[in-house]
């Protein structure tokens, strides 16, 4: 005997296609419905519904009869999943599942993606969705989290130095902005813990030009000087193709300066605007930098030949950088200034020490993360010595 179902008034046009569908999921191919129904135009839509869906209607039978087809079933029938679920990250994830969802089934057929890194180990690192929840959770806020009307009095040419590294720190943070977003657009979805705190380091770094550049103009109406060296140096890292070394060149050697440098400023502080600002954004770039050396250090433990490919990217920057005048003097002036807070030539003494004593702790930073990756101490100590002299 047939299965049957009973639509009683609604019809097709109203929702009764979806009880139809129901019914016959559970039928095999050549299987019969009966469908029985008091709308008026029940037969007259089902034949239409039939033919749309590869079923089809007995015109013999004394009731509305659906012989299934196998339409449905032959559309999905070399569908895969893409990963085996949602939880699980694919070794290779293949652009025919395009923006598919993981763990999803994939009708083939779609429009592939046009993605370059399509393989877990070229971007991966197990702390990505940790750190992306971190991300999340610690948003902030500029125009609250900073309070913009702690403006102390400072005294002119400290707030010039402060003007001066606000617009350096401002020039650092746009291709720190640039990279991560470039980055992003070419990772295939299926690695979305990466995408995602990708996109949250965009968002981190697009808050960060924001509350240095309000810094810089809390009391002055211009910014300050952009040398052409920095901006070379800077550029180097936006030419950067692959991802585990524009990774490694930004986050693991250039931002975790840069998180000391932050630090310096902190600690160094002429008011609590400044205080604020620089307290926030380090807060934002050792999750940065935290990515980079998770990241490259799967990269290696995946590849430990790959330790090759990072000392040369090293040098080919240094070699590329060597006829530039690095860090722009009145960067440095102004850090010495901002370290000394006077004119006294004993704070001056003390200041061009203070900032000294920063170069050696970026060194020994950048040494303590290269060893961490892979590299021998002494070639760490050798490659942190090639490191640009701009600090990013």
């Amino acid at each position: 005997m047939p299965a049957t179902i009973d639509l009683e008034g609604l019809g097709l046009d109203a929702g009764g296609h979806l009880l139809v569908e129901r019914a016959l999921a559970h039928l095999a191919p050549g299987d019969r419905l009966v469908v029985r129904g008091r709308h008026p135009t029940l037969g007259l839509h089902l034949a239409a519904w039939c033919r749309a869906e590869g079923h089809r209607l007995d015109q013999e039978a004394t009731a509305p009869t659906v012989v299934r087809g196998s339409a449905d079933l032959d559309r999905w029938r070399d569908a895969r999943r893409a990963g085996r679920n949602a939880a699980d990250v694919a070794a290779h994830a293949s652009p025919a599942w395009g923006l598919a969802a993981r763990g999803a089934l994939v009708e083939p057929g779609g429009p592939a993606l046009s993605v370059d890194w399509v393989d877990r180990d070229l971007v991966w690192a197990d702390i990505a969705p940790q750190l992306y929840a971190q991300a999340t959770a610690n948003q902030w806020d500029p125009a609250t989290a900073v309070d913009w009307a702690a403006r102390g009095p400072v005294p002119d040419d400290v707030e010039d130095a402060v003007v001066q590294v606000m617009t350096y720190l401002v020039e650092n943070e746009q291709a720190a902005l640039m990279i991560p977003a470039r980055l992003l657009s070419r990772l295939h979805p299926h690695y979305r813990e990466v995408m995602q705190l990708l996109a949250a380091q965009a968002a981190d770094e697009a808050r960060h030009v924001e509350i240095f550049t309000r810094r810089a103009l809390l009391h002055r109406d211009v910014l300050g000087l952009s040398g052409a060296g920095g901006r070379a140096s800077l550029q180097t890292l936006l030419e950067e193709p692959d991802f585990t070394l524009a990774s490694f060149l930004l986050s693991v050697l250039g931002e975790g300066s840069f998180l000391d440098l932050l630090h310096f400023l902190h600690r160094h502080a002429p008011d609590r605007v400044t205080a604020d600002v620089t307290r926030l954004a380090a807060r934002d770039e050792a999750r940065h930098v935290a990515f980079g050396v998770a990241h490259t250090a799967h990269v290696v433990r995946a590849d430990p030949a790959f330790l090759g490919r990072l000392r040369t990217a090293v040098e080919r920057r240094h070699a590329a950088l060597a006829d530039t005048a690095g860090l722009n003097k009145q960067v440095f002036d102004a850090l010495v200034i901002l370290a000394a807070g006077s004119w006294e030539p004993a704070a001056i003494a003390r200041g061009w020490q203070e900032v000294l004593r920063l170069q050696e702790t970026m060194d020994s930073g950048r040494r303590r993360r290269l060893e961490y990756i892979g590299f021998p101490a002494d070639e760490a100590a050798a490659l942190s010595a090639l490191h640009t002299r701009n600090f990013m």
